[in-house]
């Protein structure tokens, strides 16, 4: 008998309109260009860039403009062209939690004229009673779908 795993992880998948190297440097590099400064950690100043440090180990945090810095996470995977996992350090306040470890999995596949982008937001039972609330926030849709959606426009520019 399987069990199933409660909260399930956030799926979403979308198409870009880009190769599949370009799809990962806008996701990946460019992720700044597409995220939207409503979704800012820091209620102090504005949003100056969000950055993820290229390689596995690398950081992933949000850069405001008076020069303070937000942790996110981490790369747990870089391997470009194909895939990107990163490790999801935000608590359900949306406050970084080094003990809170979701994972973050974005795959980008050649399909026909561009990529296939899916994402998976996964291990959110480790946020314990939190998890469901949390859960419906990332799904909803100010969450990761109308990310994806800014993310598609950007790639496709």
């Amino acid at each position: 008998m399987s069990t199933q795993i409660r909260p399930a992880p956030v799926r979403k998948s979308v198409f870009v309109n880009a190769s599949q190297a370009q799809a990962f440097e806008v996701f990946t590099a460019g992720m700044g260009r597409w995220w939207p400064n409503s979704h800012k950690l820091s209620e102090a100043t504005e949003l100056d860039a969000q950055i993820i440090e290229p390689k596995q180990g690398g950081r992933w945090y949000q850069r405001m403009i008076d020069g303070s810095e937000c942790e996110i996470g981490s790369v747990a995977a870089w391997e470009p062209p194909a895939r990107v996992l990163l490790i999801w350090q935000l608590n359900a306040q949306w406050t970084f939690d080094p003990d809170v470890t979701t994972e973050v999995e974005v795959l980008f596949t050649p399909e026909g004229s561009g990529t296939r982008v899916e994402l998976e937001h996964r291990n959110l039972e480790r946020l314990g009673d939190t998890a469901e609330g949390f859960r419906e926030a990332i799904d909803a849709p100010g969450g990761w779908s109308g990310l994806l959606e800014l993310y598609a426009a950007e790639a496709a520019r």
